[in-house]
């Protein structure tokens, strides 16, 4: 027997053992893919894209080191003006990273009562465009099945509005943004995607069984695709077949490549996660000494603010651990600049939070711009002004030298270590949108580190850290997986290619494949009668 015939002839009988087992799985992750496309697409929307407008005066405000000093504030993880509901700026202090916020009005020093509340309540009404009254807001400082890991924001308000949708938002007030909102229908998809897709289910001391069962079901399919392949290869068929054969056969041609891409990538991934489970990176920096703080940037005002756009203002630590005020510079609000597009595993509804865009296309404002926009990257000019908090003395320091400084203290690298550092502004499959912060400086170690760093010097916060050896898989699981390589049709048109493979394949390879083989075991059963 001639090497193709022994090919046909074996790729077929393992095509047909595996095809019980491999259709199942396909109904399995084919339909819980389709909701993870479902909660992206018609997923509770946000009604504003931009974060509220912040007028920033302080020529007669009351200094800030005194208002902290009054109520007995010496250190501070982050100080830094926010907007305000009525249009104007508000102090925001940072005491602890997962305590509620402290926020203190700069015209005369005095604290709001619950502010952190307060704003959180402001920023949901502001980006949901909704007056429905809230029933609810809590402090949330753990992730949960609601609100999972993914979204890498902590703590957050979990806010809820009354009304039968059951409509909730998570809002991050350090940042401004909304880290996510839910209502009862995407709640209902979430549940489909944990259970079938991730199977979160399982209990953590079994994740072990957890990644064994996924690992051969998915390379079920993986096998079932390439004995597909031999067989289309070695056996030749003059004319099309009639029925569920010829139509499984014809389609095998179109959508074989497509189920090693998932079940490949999606086994890698399985595998990377198993070995580093996957979490939150972001860390807050270290308490600033903001006693030290004895020049009122609030004196000079009118002279530091005039002919500039200041965007915002915050303590930040320099590189000899010295107090610093950060003035953040803006450029225009009313345009966005584009960028590579991602979406996380459980699809949540996101937005980047920034003063500032790039000039090129218009700020988005409806629901198909907006559900674009939260996946692509804005560019703000991000220009910033360093002053010395002691003497008042414009430092030489710049972003590039307090994003090295940041990173020193995360990695415990010298800087020698540094191959490159650049300013990131668009999101990739090495920093995508699940982090909600731009624009991030990017600083990669060689060894000892052997990682890229993500730090952001407005609030001296590492964003996130990627290993040298997880980025081949980041990458693999954005092209692959998730086909962000069709990033330029769109956000809309590729979860529509998506989909439609993925119906095809439940259609043409699951669907009829278990009809071939239900049929098959029926005539095995009648032959040996």
């Amino acid at each position: 027997m001639s090497f193709k015939n022994k090919s046909a002839r074996w790729s077929n009988s393992k095509h047909r053992w595996l095809a019980l087992i491999g259709g199942f799985s396909l109904l399995a992750w084919g339909l819980s893919g389709l909701t993870h496309i479902a909660m992206v697409l018609f997923g509770p929307q946000q009604g504003q894209f931009m974060p509220p407008a912040a007028a920033i005066e302080l020529t007669q405000a009351r200094p800030i080191t005194e208002t902290l000093a009054a109520n007995g504030i010496t250190e501070a993880v982050a100080v830094k003006t926010v907007p305000a509901a009525d249009g104007t700026a508000l102090w925001q202090v940072t005491e602890e990273p997962l305590a509620p916020r402290r926020y203190f009005q700069p015209s005369d020093g005095i604290e709001l009562a619950d502010g952190d509340r307060q704003q959180a309540e402001f920023l949901a009404r502001h980006y949901l465009a909704t007056d429905r009254a809230i029933i609810s807001a809590t402090l949330q400082t753990k992730f949960d099945a609601d609100y999972p890991w993914v979204n890498r924001l902590l703590p957050v308000w979990k806010i809820e509005f009354e009304g039968d949708d059951q409509l909730t938002t998570y809002v991050h007030t350090e940042t401004s943004s909304l880290a996510a909102v839910n209502n009862s229908t995407k709640k209902a998809l979430q549940t489909a995607f944990r259970a079938l897709h991730t199977w979160e289910w399982v209990p953590e001391g079994m994740d072990w069984l957890r990644v064994f069962v996924i690992a051969l079901m998915v390379g079920s399919l993986f096998a079932l695709a390439l004995t597909g392949i031999v067989m289309l290869l070695t056996v030749r068929r003059k004319k099309h077949i009639p029925g569920s054969k010829g139509w499984h056969r014809a389609m095998s041609y179109i959508l074989a490549l497509p189920l090693i891409m998932f079940s490949a990538s999606g086994i890698y991934h399985l595998v990377q996660s198993a070995l580093v489970p996957p979490g939150s990176q972001l860390l807050m920096g270290q308490p600033v000494n903001v006693a030290r703080g004895a020049w009122p940037v609030e004196r000079d005002w009118a002279a530091l603010s005039a002919d500039r756009d200041i965007a915002s203002v915050s303590l930040v630590e320099g590189a000899d651990r010295q107090a610093l005020y950060r003035i953040g510079l803006a450029s225009t609000r009313s345009t966005m600049g584009g960028g590579d597009h991602d979406h996380g595993e459980h699809g949540h509804s996101l937005n980047v939070s920034f003063a500032s865009t790039e000039p090129g296309h218009p700020t988005p404002t409806t629901d198909a711009e907006i559900r674009e926009a939260r996946f692509t990257g804005i560019k703000p000019d991000a220009s910033a002004i360093y002053i010395d908090a002691a003497t008042g003395e414009v430092t030489p320091e710049g972003d590039p030298d307090i994003a090295l400084s940041i990173a020193r203290r995360f990695s415990g690298a010298r800087d020698g270590a540094v191959t490159s550092m650049e300013l990131v502004t668009r999101f990739s499959d090495e920093y995508d949108f699940r982090n909600k912060r731009l624009p991030v400086w990017r600083i990669d170690y060689a060894e000892p580190v052997n990682a890229t760093l993500f730090v952001d010097t407005a609030s001296g916060v590492l964003v996130d850290r990627v290993a040298d050896w997880e980025k081949p898989e980041r990458l693999v699981f954005s092209m692959v997986h998730k086909w962000n390589f069709l990033f330029p049709i769109g956000r809309l048109g590729l979860n529509a290619v998506i989909g439609g493979f993925v119906i095809a394949l439940i259609v043409f390879m699951a669907i009829l494949g278990l009809r071939m083989d239900w049929k098959n075991r029926k005539r095995q059963k009648r032959s040996r009668r």
